[in-house]
């Protein structure tokens, strides 16, 4: 009774500091710029019936759409509080799986809460564009917890339960579940003889990597719209990126090895590390792939097996921290008490620091969202013509506030032009006509709005133009291009 009540605070405490490290919990930002228009156009097909072909090849690869839009069909919530509701059972999946891959370690329970203490420290993983935490529902954190989870069923040698875990997160985030698929497969080789280990990769590996050679290939004009994601392209990363990334494998190796010679190492412990660490290899692979731009290689964002290692290397040093070097129980508590008042205090500043509240549940309520409410009013088949940083400059895109076709939003549009090229070819194009937007005149906008057949055009004030005014507020102006 005592410890289902300590977990459930500790659920709770987790809950509030992850979404304090990571900002505040906030609807509509950042990824849900895909997210929610597409699973709006999987209630609604009518909805976008212009930018869905952006939209397609991400929602190719992923099942969550249709199952979160039955949801919206069926239930009744809005997409806001469903997001609320699967942001929450995210993290507490996270915390979850924090628990239980540490106990499977056989830590301490002041050691898991330190563990778990550091895990809602947010950071990015070093050029890879993957943040340990988001302060948003994004698909990819509960399929990570997923495969978490997976791992701590693998230090058991639960080999059929990890393999259901990862299963189910590859329902959520595919390429998430992809690579924890890849680790539990690795580990699972580690078992057997080594010429017969040798020979599987060969089987497998030379005809994936002849596939991969064959490939496509992204030329300059497609590399050029990826702009400042050079993250995607290790070749090129500095020094300082190989080293942190590798550092935290070497974390992993150094105290796994330790473990192993002081006879604390679990029976599915050391497969595990080499299934992680076997990930490394294959990231090494793909490298000089990287670098010969094959399209399929760049679109997996191999670097990202990082993420997974760095979670466990996280969980390595709270063991290492509380469990191994500090002998004194009142010591230990003193060390675990300094983790989770980090995790606090870090918390509380990012807040202050920000001016956030801790959620906000729904949009921001303010002049942008209330001229997007007023457009979402509007005909389906309306697109508006607006800056192309629009998401980053009020807080929103129009394809989530308003749910409606955008000419162009710039960093999604480009994110997801990654993987296909002929909406890289778009994206280029209406960057390309958009680049002097803030310059524009009432001629310029016209002649766009014809070739682009938008049909209203939305501008901040001072701005004044000789066009029909539709709609205005105290920030903004929508005016009439038809």
């Amino acid at each position: 009774m005592k410890r289902g009540l300590a977990l459930a605070a500790g659920a709770a405490a987790f809950v509030i500091l992850a979404a304090a490290n990571a900002g505040g919990y906030r609807y509509g930002i950042s990824d849900q710029a895909f997210y929610i228009p597409a699973i709006a156009h999987a209630a609604d097909p009518s909805l976008f019936p212009r930018d869905t072909a952006v939209l397609a090849p991400q929602m190719t690869l992923w099942a969550g759409d249709e199952i979160l839009a039955l949801a919206l069909r069926t239930l009744p919530v809005e997409m806001p509080t469903l997001f609320a509701a699967l942001y929450l059972l995210g993290v507490l999946l996270l915390y979850a799986g924090g628990v239980f891959f540490a106990r499977g370690l056989g830590a301490s329970w002041l050691a898991v809460a330190g563990a778990t203490a550091l895990l809602t420290l947010r950071h990015r993983i070093t050029k890879t564009g993957a943040n340990t935490l988001e302060g948003y529902m994004h698909p990819r954190m509960i399929a990570f917890a997923l495969g978490l989870i997976g791992l701590g069923c693998l230090l058991r040698r639960r080999w059929a339960l990890a393999v259901g875990a990862v299963a189910t997160a590859g329902v959520v985030h595919p390429t998430t579940a992809l690579w924890f698929g890849a680790a539990i497969g690795f580990a699972f080789l580690a078992t057997w003889d080594l010429k017969v280990r040798a020979g599987l990769i060969a089987v497998v590996g030379l005809p994936t990597l002849g596939y991969a050679l064959m490939a496509p290939r992204m030329d300059p004009e497609w590399l050029a719209v990826l702009g400042e994601r050079d993250y995607l392209f290790p070749h090129d990363w500095p020094l300082y990126a190989w080293a942190a990334n590798l550092f935290t494998a070497g974390v992993v190796y150094a105290v796994c090895r330790r473990r192993h010679t002081a006879g604390l190492d679990v029976p599915g412990e050391r497969v595990l590390v080499r299934g992680l660490l076997s990930l490394v290899g294959v990231f090494l692979v793909s490298v000089p792939l990287t670098a010969l731009y094959i399209a399929p290689v760049v679109q997996l964002q191999i670097n990202r097996v990082f993420w997974l290692i760095d979670a466990v290397a996280l969980i390595y040093v709270a063991w290492w921290l509380i469990d191994w070097v500090t002998p004194k129980p009142r010591l230990r508590m003193a060390v675990t008490a300094l983790l989770v008042a980090l995790a606090c205090g870090r918390g509380a500043f990012i807040l202050h620091d920000t001016g956030r509240a801790l959620a906000r549940v729904e949009l921001a309520d303010d002049d942008w969202t209330e001229a997007m409410q007023w457009i979402r009013t509007r005909p389906v088949g309306w697109q508006v013509l607006a800056d192309p940083g629009h998401a980053w400059k009020y807080g929103a895109s129009v394809r989530v506030a308003a749910w409606r076709d955008v000419l162009l939003e710039q960093s999604k549009d480009s994110a997801m032009a990654m993987y296909d090229r002929t909406i890289a070819s778009r994206v280029a194009d209406r960057a390309s006509a958009l680049a002097e937007f803030e310059r524009f005149n009432e001629e310029q906008f016209r002649s766009l709005g014809a070739k682009y057949d938008a049909h209203v055009l939305v501008v901040e004030r001072p701005r004044e133009l000789a066009l029909p005014r539709l709609y205005d507020n105290e920030r903004f102006v929508i005016y009439g291009l038809r």
